[in-house]
């Protein structure tokens, strides 16, 4: 059906931050496993999926590759620790909802052509209970997630799977909208033939996202005109076609046009002009 589009959001850094959640009950899993403390601190696990994630703890604690009984195992034990951890977030108010992603959600949940979905590297159980402190779950009916898949692209394609069957529809992959905060995100959807954008103040490395190449890049949801532009929601400011400057050629207007809604212009001042923005903030 022309119109449709799909939009996938991550949770972590993007939907909302959890204060570590995850780290602190992934760690306890591995110490009470194999009595290795802080094994998070041995490998990177934003933006990669939980099996990976939990393949890495193993291996860092017993320097073996995991059986599926293992993960399985660590899954199980994880879900236990998870909520723990998450009430400890939001007590300690470590638990917290990106700025502007409820309005923006809300906003979006009144087009009947837009669904919206999950796109997470957390396995569907962690995710449920990462977000639901926050009130978003209500917004969200679908997703692909790291129970999936250990490969990011794949388990986006299976969230549009899934919105397809549940909702009678068929979305072109140029209809498809990733929204994360790693330059992982970035490239699973371009993998996957699908948008990208970013948000700049989750967990992800600023310097390979802009490497990335994502269409959009931006701080937060706080400022809402250029993802309303970058989904064709809402008419370009400057009365020219969508994408010929809300995508442009270098990542460092990429951030700018995120950050502040205008281009840049002269490519040369361009990084000196995004540090002095990103200084006032």
């Amino acid at each position: 059906m022309a119109g449709k589009k799909i939009i996938l959001f991550d949770i972590d850094g993007t939907l909302i931050n959890a204060g570590s959640a995850g780290t602190r009950a992934l760690n306890k899993v591995v110490e009470n496993l194999f009595g290795a403390k802080n094994i998070c601190d041995n490998f990177c696990l934003q933006g990669s999926t939980d099996k990976t994630n939990f393949a890495d703890a193993f291996y860092h604690a017993t320097g073996k590759k995991p059986l599926l009984k293992d993960i399985k195992t660590m899954i199980k034990m994880y879900l236990e620790y998870l909520p723990v951890e998450i009430a400890k977030s939001v007590k300690t108010k470590k638990y917290g909802k990106i700025k502007g992603v409820e309005k923006f959600l809300k906003l979006l949940s009144k087009d009947k052509n837009i669904f919206l979905g999950l796109g997470t590297g957390n396995i569907e159980e962690g995710g449920m209970l990462k977000l639901k402190p926050s009130g978003l779950l209500k917004y969200f009916s679908f997703g692909g997630f790291g129970g999936d898949s250990a490969v990011r692209s794949e388990l986006l394609q299976k969230a549009v799977q899934r919105a397809e069957k549940m909702f009678k529809i068929k979305v072109n992959p140029a209809d498809v909208y990733i929204i994360g905060d790693t330059h992982k995100d970035v490239l699973a959807a371009k993998e996957a033939g699908y948008h990208s954008g970013v948000v700049l103040g989750g967990f992800g490395d600023e310097k390979k996202i802009f490497k990335s190449g994502s269409e959009l890049l931006s701080k937060d949801f706080s400022d809402l005109t250029s993802w309303l532009i970058w989904l064709g929601l809402k008419k370009d400011p400057k009365g020219v076609r969508r994408g010929t400057y809300v995508c442009p050629d270098t990542p460092i207007e990429h951030a700018h046009f995120g950050m502040t809604g205008m281009d840049l212009g002269d490519a040369e001042l361009s990084l000196k002009k995004i540090r002095k923005i990103k200084n006032k903030r």
